[in-house]
């Protein structure tokens, strides 16, 4: 009976290694594929002629209907007819442009067209030809500008942000850093094509037209979530001059991150720059974009960019690993503010079991990725999760770190605002009446 019980053992462990073999191999050949497909066609795999022709009938007919002028206003019909995402339509008629002050003709876009069609194939080398033309193969985040700003002044949703024209920077700042947070994973502030394949960027993009309301599009577009930022951007900003400096971020969650790291937010060790300027200095300030990306680091610690963001705060030296002096580098800030709180604390040594070295690719396969950031950068979180057993979870796991931060931030600032309105509201009240001459008791009475 046991030589049975180790046989069938031993049979399980072979099935399990060849479903592993198999998966790994799958995976392989999926990799081999898109890098095939990339180095062949990096514009994408070549669409038919009588393909792009049929489409250009449509838009001709478009054109003819409207009287072979197009305004801003007429792009939107132009993009459905071509099967453009509706809103690239403000790139797509600048593309389009010869002249900005004048309309586009028919001629106009079929030149455009057949130019930008002989060379780009697929989604995502449309969407950077006509952001950064012909002959950039990147975008930068000014390319961007165009139509977050007509997604301001043309999505139903937003008609409330069209008529606060002092927040509309703000608001593009702020989807502009969280596009960059998802898709540019090379850090270098540019964005290339195979990011944007790689990413559901576009995707997202074109389901801004199956909806109404933005804030069903929690990535990157969510009015809700630039509100919940913005609000903890002001909060830290006193004289409301767009800048913090580190006697500033000490005050962020009540005083949680400790002296260490906030040295290491304004080392520049985070920052996004290209190759030539990959030398960076420590900064005295930081502006509003560099605390969009600090705050999605902090509130998810699980996401792959958050996971680099903080790696590289740990990560003194830069050699690429997170050695025990490090670590214990950070903790002993942890602790600092924990013993200035009288609470108590672990010895590093006690903290740390394992004594060897971390990299960035060990953090990106643990699943408690976040705990140990905790451990190192959040001494009020730490202390949470030491105090509860296990990872926090509310039910919902549909919802991302980041997704139910802003959804509790954003429902507990709306709370802050109606208590503020009634308390204005009784203010008003009890200044009328007394006014009125009325004593405090029969006040009190009528209140």
């Amino acid at each position: 009976m046991e030589n049975r019980s180790s046989k069938d053992t031993k049979i399980d462990d072979n099935y399990v290694w060849i479903l592993t073999d198999i998966f790994l191999f799958r995976n392989f050949l999926k990799n081999l594929a898109r890098n095939l497909f990339a180095f062949f066609f990096p514009k994408g795999i070549p669409i038919s002629a009588s393909e792009n022709e049929i489409a250009l009938k449509r838009v001709s007919e478009v054109f003819a209907a409207i009287g072979n002028k197009i305004e801003m206003m007429d792009m939107a019909e132009i993009c459905r007819a071509a099967n453009i995402p509706v809103y690239w339509k403000r790139a797509v008629y600048v593309s389009c442009s010869t002249h900005q002050s004048r309309p586009i003709t028919f001629a106009d876009f079929a030149s455009w067209w057949n130019r930008m069609t002989s060379v780009a194939h697929d989604e995502a080398a449309r969407f950077m030809y006509t952001l950064a033309g012909p002959y950039r193969d990147y975008l930068t985040k000014e390319d961007l500008v165009p139509i977050l700003q007509d997604l301001i002044e043309t999505f139903p949703g937003l008609h409330f942000l069209r008529e606060a024209q002092e927040f509309h920077s703000r608001y593009v700042e702020t989807v502009i850093v969280r596009i960059f947070w998802t898709v540019n994973r090379s850090w270098t502030g540019r964005i290339t094509t195979n990011e944007l394949r790689r990413s559901n960027f576009l995707e997202v993009i074109r389901k801004l037209e199956s909806t109404d309301d933005i804030n069903t599009i929690t990535n990157y577009f969510s009015y809700e979530h630039f509100y919940v930022i913005y609000c903890k951007f002001y909060e830290l900003d006193k004289d409301h001059d767009l800048i913090i400096n580190k006697m500033d971020m000490a005050q962020h969650c009540n005083g949680a991150l400790p002296a260490q790291i906030i040295d290491r937010i304004f080392s520049g060790a985070v920052t996004r720059s290209t190759a030539a300027k990959r030398f960076r200095k420590a900064v005295e300030t930081i502006g509003y974009t560099d605390f969009v990306a600090f705050l999605l680091a902090e509130e998810d610690k699980r996401h792959p960019t958050s996971i680099e963001y903080w790696f590289r705060c740990l990560d003194l030296d830069g050699d690429g690993l997170i050695s025990l002096y490090e670590m214990e580098y950070f903790y002993n800030g942890v602790k600092s503010k924990m013993d200035q709180h009288n609470i108590d604390s672990m010895r590093f040594d006690d903290v740390v079991c394992n004594p060897n070295v971390i990299s960035l690719s060990d953090l990106k396969k643990c699943s408690l990725c976040t705990r140990f950031f905790n451990t190192f950068i959040n001494w009020v979180k730490y202390y949470e999760q030491e105090a509860n057993e296990g990872e926090r979870t509310d039910g919902d796991e549909e919802l991302n770190d980041w997704d139910r931060y802003c959804l509790e931030e954003y429902e507990a600032l709306m709370a802050d605002d109606q208590d503020n309105e009634e308390a204005e509201d009784m203010f008003v009240l009890f200044e009328f009446l007394e006014n009125t001459y009325f004593s405090l008791s029969e006040i009190v009475w009528i209140l």
